[in-house]
């Protein structure tokens, strides 16, 4: 195809794991069709660190924004969940400024593999499907999105997470317990302590890895887990994992037997590396994505029950083969692109 320019707008540049593989996904697909690439991000430097040869602008500089738009062929909006109001309203409000100027300037605008909703303001519900409506293609990643914009009138195709076709390599398991938590307006430090009793009670004979993916919102979380988990148990083997690249942490988590997991991405790499998984319950996609591989879930609040007798009985071939239909299919956004 003739080279096109690109816009990539998302939640990109905050060094958040699943936002970051997402951006590589993209990046790397539109790299091998030889395309022109610029991305808004809220740290230009360590995104053009990360890549190279693309552009690389600003979160907050409307100008710099505004002067790639109107350079460019295409805007693409996405991946994960940028249209929602469950983070901030103003988020929500945001993201939907650069996809109403990709439209105003006339330029062709994508919906990238998005996860839509929850969106609760009326005003914020009226302007998404306004705007919608009036893109070039659309795509979803789970039934929920996909419904729900069914029946706001806008057609989108059914799509997985871009992360499923991340590429990892064959490792042994090692004898591994992989935590990844972080923080959000419910935790609280009963869970955290409930928490560290149960890994403490139930892998005292493994070593316990706690993963920080996005530092300035995972960090202290996983500091207090390591210290409750240390004071019940001081003979417990513990390493807490911060600042690590994409490459590290997906290394890190394909090789633990087993995954307690909040972050929607931290999920599906447990998935697509054949491991053990318990998912905890912060957020709408999480329970999504429980709920179609059959995993055990925990919440903040509740009694853990036998989420742990469950976790250790679950069957990985049957995980394996639900991941095996996870295959990213491109051919929509290839069609958008190449007309």
């Amino acid at each position: 195809m003739d080279k096109k320019r690109f816009v990539l707008s998302g939640y990109f540049g905050f060094k958040n794991f699943g936002d970051e593989a997402i951006l590589s996904v993209l990046v790397n697909k539109l790299k091998e069709l030889n395309q022109s690439i610029t991305v808004i991000s809220s740290n230009p430097e360590y995104t053009k660190s990360k890549f190279k040869h693309i552009r690389s602008i600003y979160t907050f500089n409307l100008r710099d924004i505004l002067g790639a738009i109107i350079k460019s062929d295409y805007l693409i909006s996405g991946g994960g969940s940028l249209l929602q109001d469950v983070t901030s309203f103003k988020s929500l409000i945001y993201y939907l400024l650069i996809i109403f100027l990709g439209l105003l300037l006339g330029k062709k605008v994508i919906i990238f593999a998005q996860g839509i909703g929850p969106i609760n303001n009326k005003f914020g519900q009226f302007l998404t499907r306004l705007l919608l409506k009036h893109c070039t293609y659309v795509s979803v990643r789970d039934e929920k999105s996909l419904k729900l914009l069914e029946s706001w009138g806008v057609h989108a195709d059914l799509v997985c997470d871009p992360v499923f076709s991340t590429k990892i390599e064959s490792a042994a398991k090692t004898n591994t317990v992989a935590v990844q938590l972080r923080d959000f307006k419910t935790m609280n430090e009963d869970f955290i302590d409930r928490l560290a009793q149960k890994v403490s009670t139930e892998f005292s004979d493994k070593t316990v890895e706690i993963y920080s993916f996005q530092d300035d919102i995972d960090l202290k979380i996983c500091e207090a887990f390591e210290k409750s988990l240390n004071l019940l148990n001081p003979d417990i083997k513990t390493v807490l994992y911060s600042n690590l690249t994409d490459e590290q942490i997906i290394s890190g988590i394909s090789k633990a037997e087993y995954l307690i997991a909040m972050r929607f991405h931290a999920i599906i790499v447990g998935l697509i590396s054949s491991t053990k998984i318990l998912a905890v319950d912060y957020d709408v996609k999480v329970q999504k994505i429980a709920a179609e591989f059959g995993l055990p879930i925990i919440d903040l609040k509740n009694d853990f029950g036998n989420k742990f007798d469950e976790l250790k009985a679950a069957h990985i071939e049957v995980l394996n083969c639900l991941v095996k239909n996870k295959a990213f299919d491109w051919s929509g956004f290839l069609k958008a692109i190449k007309e």
